[in-house]
């Protein structure tokens, strides 16, 4: 009996331990798993995350700044640019129309200026050292009366602006000319708070106290410090001289915006010879020293849509650039400018009937000369008219060194010379119903009149032309 009972108890032993031995089994390989899949879990949660951060910056590179429908390119946007705050008298007709390209550092905009002229003038040897006559380049000298100029401008813009308004950005615009050769405008860096200050620096156009609005012929793009002065023309001084765009330095500048006040110090450094056409100044071929520096102070205040503008810009450099006179070097590098400008202008309110009225003034202290330059315009209605008269008091001239060429306006003798302007332009717009392609026409009419009829060739004391300009923004 004892035996049965053993046996039974052994039975029951060999048949439980068994089966309690694969349970403990079981149970650890589902611990297993279940961690293996908790596991998967959070991997899974992590990448959701990831995924979830990249969808956003995903929708941020796809947001359009544009109310117009998206197109198969949400990245980019069409939008109307205005041009640089560099100069606030610049007038708004000269909006630019571009694309706009959106991300987290910022935006990136590309727009052109087409601007091609077809033109027909008395000469092309210039009466004044602005290029008043056919295209860009000075050529006295050159009786072309006929001719195709222009070029295409081609802008990128950049700029990033975070929350509290403080921003930095720049600005290039290279220009392909129509002979073939690569100019520059603008090539600036800047940086500031918004509706505050700003600080730049590079090649750029400083405030502009003498503007022209809508003129064809008095203005034009390039360099504008350089080249302006012309020995044995007349002189019609606009305060440009350290103005900016040198193609022999750069320039400097500090802004600050308060309420209706605007205040900006601007400086330009550069071969200060490169202001004088061919180099020689009152005859005397110029030696550079060192390179010049223009201080230039502007305060502008525009209550409405009234403005006041004034200005200096002074030549700071001592003994910058001359010749040598009677065996002693003798410093021709002094120049102190002065200016002011007036404004009403109700083209912002009112495109079509409002009303452009500008009076501007300058005057340059320079060494054995003294300049004075006084301007307007009207524009009404697309249509404009202006006026410039120059006087120019030479106290000082080489004889040694008068030139032969009988193209030169003036005889190369000291005198007071006065010279009158006229210029006007229209503007055609919405050429085939193109809100961005307008055409102006332009005319001037130049004249230099002198105390002495000696002191000038009276056979050549005129320009006068007309001009179609061809103008399209995209």
């Amino acid at each position: 009996m004892k035996k049965f009972y053993l046996s039974v108890i052994a039975t029951a032993f060999v048949t439980i331990f068994p089966i309690s031995g694969q349970a403990e089994v079981d149970l650890s390989a589902i611990e297993a798993r279940l961690q293996a899949l908790e596991k998967r879990a959070e991997q899974a949660e992590q990448r959701a995350v990831t995924a979830e951060r990249k969808v956003e910056k995903l929708e941020k590179m796809m947001t359009v700044q544009s109310s117009s429908p998206q197109t198969s390119q949400p990245s980019l946007a069409v939008t109307t640019l205005s041009p640089s705050t560099t100069s606030p008298s610049k007038p708004a007709a000269n909006q630019l129309s571009g694309v706009q390209y959106n991300n987290e550092f910022g935006e990136l905009k590309l727009y052109g200026d087409v601007e091609f002229n077809m033109d027909a003038a008395s000469r092309k040897g210039q009466i004044t050292s602005v290029s008043t006559a056919l295209g860009k380049d000075n050529e006295p000298g050159k009786s072309d009366n006929w001719d195709i100029n222009g070029r295409i401008l081609i802008g990128i813009d950049g700029k990033h602006q975070i929350s509290n308004g403080n921003y930095a950005g720049f600005s290039v615009q290279p220009l392909a000319d129509m002979t073939g050769k690569m100019n520059l405008d603008d090539a600036v860096f800047y940086f500031g708070q918004q509706n505050s200050w700003e600080a730049k620096l590079g090649r750029y156009e400083a405030y502009d106290m003498f503007p022209l609005g809508q003129d064809t012929f008095v203005e034009y793009s390039g360099n504008t410090a350089n080249d302006l002065y012309g020995d044995g023309f007349g002189y019609i001084y606009m305060m440009k001289e350290g103005r900016g765009r040198s193609g022999d330095g750069g320039s400097v500048q500090l802004s600050k915006s308060l309420n209706d006040w605007y205040f900006e110090i601007n400086a330009l450094v550069e071969d200060g010879t490169s202001l004088f056409d061919d180099g020689t100044y009152h005859g005397y071929t110029l030696d550079n020293k060192k390179n010049v520096i223009y201080l230039r102070p502007v305060i502008a205040w525009q209550p409405n849509d009234f403005k006041v503008a004034v200005a200096m810009e002074s030549q700071v450099i001592n003994n910058a650039y001359g010749d040598n006179v009677d065996g002693k070097w003798k410093d021709m590098s002094k120049r102190n400018g002065y200016g002011m400008t007036l404004g009403w202008d109700t083209l912002q309110k009112d495109p079509e009937n409002g009303l452009q009225l500008m009076l501007s003034t300058a005057y340059l202290d320079a060494t054995s000369e003294k300049d004075l330059s006084i301007g307007g315009y009207g524009l009404w209605r697309r249509a404009q008219l202006g006026y410039i008269f120059a006087h120019n008091d030479i106290k000082d001239f080489n004889a040694e060194n008068l030139s032969e060429n009988s193209d030169d306006i003036l005889n190369g003798v000291p005198g007071k010379y006065d010279i009158h302007t006229i210029y006007a332009s229209y503007e055609i717009p919405k050429i085939l119903d193109l809100d961005n392609y307008k055409i102006y026409l332009g005319a001037y009419y130049s004249k230099i009149n002198a105390q002495n009829s000696n002191m000038i060739s009276a056979k050549d004391d005129d320009r006068y032309g007309v001009r179609a300009r061809f103008k399209y923004f995209f």
